[in-house]
């Protein structure tokens, strides 16, 4: 079923007779694989407003992401939150969708200075359980349900309600941007040098780290990236001799490669991504035995890992969330791929869903 109004996907969940997968672009195939009817949001298309000088727009959910990013740069502006495309990295087609990026709550290497996706939602309209139209937020959408659901719908991932339209707050685009590289750290040297820069008062937007080279982004002025670049140059010296680039279309495919993680793109074995506090990320890839890949400051741990490990069983406890990205159906199927919850929040969620998919027929099991 693909839809293209919200009054039509709203009378095709009241006639469901049973699950519903619910899919975008169809570029992201994760969770517990979903046994239902499709139901796709890609028929509703279209910015609904744009007022770059509120810098607001109002997007149905599922216009191409290219297309919204399209618009924006007519005007100079941009998503703040870097929107990772998984296409790369779980070798899939289709076209990313703004909905999508939306209920997945999907940011990228900016996130440790802007922010995530959901810090940028203003106002959501979706499609529940029940096949109730609900709004909040956003410039004319009245919140009287109590909860705060604008942050609720980003990372359900379609569990709770059908995104149909989405309101962000977007930013302007920045003047000129430099990424400085340092080669040879291992993980922990790496993470020292990135904990450094990031509590270093030079606004740096992206620090990574992978196959040897160390990386840390700079946004902004031309004439503030130029002078951030040479004080964080003398700062890192420490640490090694930093190389810098700060030609735009350069400093951009490197980002979009880390953001994508293309490094892994094509690569046998599954793909995990952890969130940990990055003074553990050392201690936790020495018990992993297996290729990383180091975003948000050694925050973000992606890991390539034989077909079929349980990475959580081989790393043991630890503080922090893991998820299965990349991996076979069946894999998906007998590895819970969402970090399980603990008893009071799994509890908590399960009220969630019953309230607002009564019939369990969104995605359901997707993130169990």
């Amino acid at each position: 079923m693909q839809p293209e109004t919200e009054i039509e996907l709203a009378e095709a969940v009241r006639a469901a007779k049973g699950p519903l997968r619910i899919v975008g672009g169809g570029t992201r195939p994760v969770g517990r694989p979903i046994v239902g009817e499709v139901l796709s949001t890609a028929g509703l298309t279209g910015i609904s407003l744009y007022e770059p000088g509120a810098l607001t727009m109002v997007v149905q959910a599922g216009t191409p992401l290219a297309e919204v990013e399209t618009a924006l740069a007519a005007e100079h502006q941009r998503l703040p939150f870097e929107p990772m495309d998984h296409r790369p990295l779980l070798g899939t087609t289709g076209t990313p969708t703004i909905g999508a990026v939306a209920a997945c709550n999907i940011s990228g290497p900016r996130r440790i200075q802007a922010g995530a996706a959901r810090d940028y939602m203003l106002g959501v309209r979706f499609v529940d359980g029940a096949g109730t139209v609900v709004k909040n937020g956003g410039r004319v959408m009245k919140n009287v349900t109590g909860y705060d659901l604008v942050k609720l719908m980003a990372g359900a991932c379609g569990t709770l309600g059908v995104l149909t339209e989405v309101a962000f707050k977007v930013l302007p685009e920045v003047e000129a941007m430099a990424t400085l590289t340092l080669s040879g750290l291992d993980e922990e040297r790496a993470v020292a040098a990135m904990s450094a820069a990031l509590g270093s008062p030079f606004e740096v937007s992206g620090v990574a780290h992978g196959a040897g080279m160390t990386r840390f982004r700079l946004e902004g002025f031309t004439a503030s990236v130029t002078y951030r670049a040479d004080r964080l140059s003398d700062m890192l010296r420490p640490f090694g001799a930093a190389k810098v680039e700060s030609e735009p279309a350069t400093v951009r495919a490197i980002w979009s490669g880390i953001r994508d993680v293309t490094d892994f793109a094509g690569k046998p074995g599954d793909v995990w991504r952890m969130s940990v506090k990055p003074s553990d990320a050392p201690g936790l890839i020495a018990r992993m035995g297996a290729e990383v890949r180091l975003d948000w400051g050694g925050g973000l741990i992606w890991a390539l890992v034989p077909e079929g490990t349980d990475l959580r069983g081989r790393i043991g406890p630890f503080a922090g969330h893991a998820t299965l990205v990349r991996a076979a159906p069946e894999t998906r199927a007998a590895i819970a791929p969402f970090q399980p919850e603990p008893a009071q929040l799994a509890a908590l969620t399960a009220g969630l869903r019953a309230k607002f998919d009564p019939r369990g027929i969104l995605n359901p099991g997707l993130m169990t």
